[in-house]
């Protein structure tokens, strides 16, 4: 007796989020898509951290140019160090950074709570105060920040160069729109329970919230520690200088050597994937839940 031939295994099939088949050529065309973005995005990084890798005796402006370095070296790094107080100004950066995630946090959560939970008269009006201040740009205010630091005797302070961004407008939005997803039997229940409004949002909504206050969190520190023009304006001191100022002094002294440009670009960039790394779980989730709708 001939035994039947086993029976071939169906084919997998790639699908999307909806179940619906996916065609081969728009697999690829998605990929290729994927791959000019990536290559758009992390390119650059990728090239300066070449760059930073690279020794005296390496042509940085060969043709065509060569991606990887021959002889790997940290030496950028420790000359950069050497050239001007790098650690120092990364220090100012962290805790202005640092500072602005945890008011940005605090505020933006009790704001948006307040906009989404809380009722009062004047409620719509305040919520229409936020959309507005994100259309104003801040070099059209930045003249009436300075003075009002100048008044305030806050001029060439850390302090006053975290006051005027201690809570944003988008992040106050984002939290607001995260408070209004969550259900309000939950609330009610507890509520019933006995539960007054700050057990309410300390127990129940805040911890609801998680992943858009990492996205808050992720803002607020990528706003701080990349901000140029405003430290440039309120500080005078070199001693509390922000890392992005001292970088761009290593740019006017030695704008020849660029792997000295270089390695101080990782070294501003590396905190910010770090952070990133860190919280891309509760990123990615907290997108979704402080969504802003239409």
């Amino acid at each position: 007796m001939q035994t039947p031939a086993p029976a071939r295994a169906p084919r997998a099939r790639v699908t999307d989020e909806h179940g619906r088949r996916i065609r081969a050529w728009e697999l690829v065309l998605r990929y290729v898509l994927l791959l000019a973005v990536l290559a758009l995005t992390v390119g650059p990084f990728l090239w300066q951290l070449s760059t930073s890798l690279k020794g005296p005796t390496e042509d940085i402006y060969s043709s065509p140019p060569t991606f990887l370095a021959g002889h790997p070296t940290l030496h950028n790094y420790q000359r950069v160090a050497d050239t001007i107080p790098v650690w120092d100004y990364a220090f100012n950066s962290l805790k202005v950074a640092t500072a602005n995630v945890v008011t940005n946090c605090v505020g933006s959560a009790l704001a948006g709570y307040a906009l989404a939970r809380l009722r009062y008269r004047g409620r719509r009006v305040a919520t229409l105060a936020f959309v507005l201040a994100m259309l104003v740009p801040v070099e059209g205010i930045i003249i009436a920040q300075f003075t009002t630091m100048r008044e305030l005797g806050l001029n060439n302070t850390l302090v006053g160069v975290v006051l005027p961004g201690c809570i944003g407008a988008m992040n106050v939005l984002l939290m607001r729109n995260a408070f209004l997803n969550l259900p309000f039997e939950i609330e009610e229940a507890a509520y019933v329970d006995g539960a007054n409004v700050w057990q309410r949002f300390l127990r129940i909504a805040l911890p609801a919230v998680k992943g858009t206050i990492a996205v808050v969190a992720i803002f607020a520190f990528m706003g701080a520690w990349d901000d140029f023009l405003w430290p440039l304006i309120v500080l005078s001191d070199p001693s509390k200088f922000t890392l992005t100022i001292g970088l761009n002094y290593l740019h006017g002294t030695f704008a020849g050597d660029e792997r000295l440009v270089a390695a101080g670009t990782v070294i501003a960039v590396a905190p910010l994937i770090a952070l990133f790394a860190c919280l891309q779980r509760y990123f990615f989730r907290g997108v979704g839940e402080g969504a802003v709708k239409g």
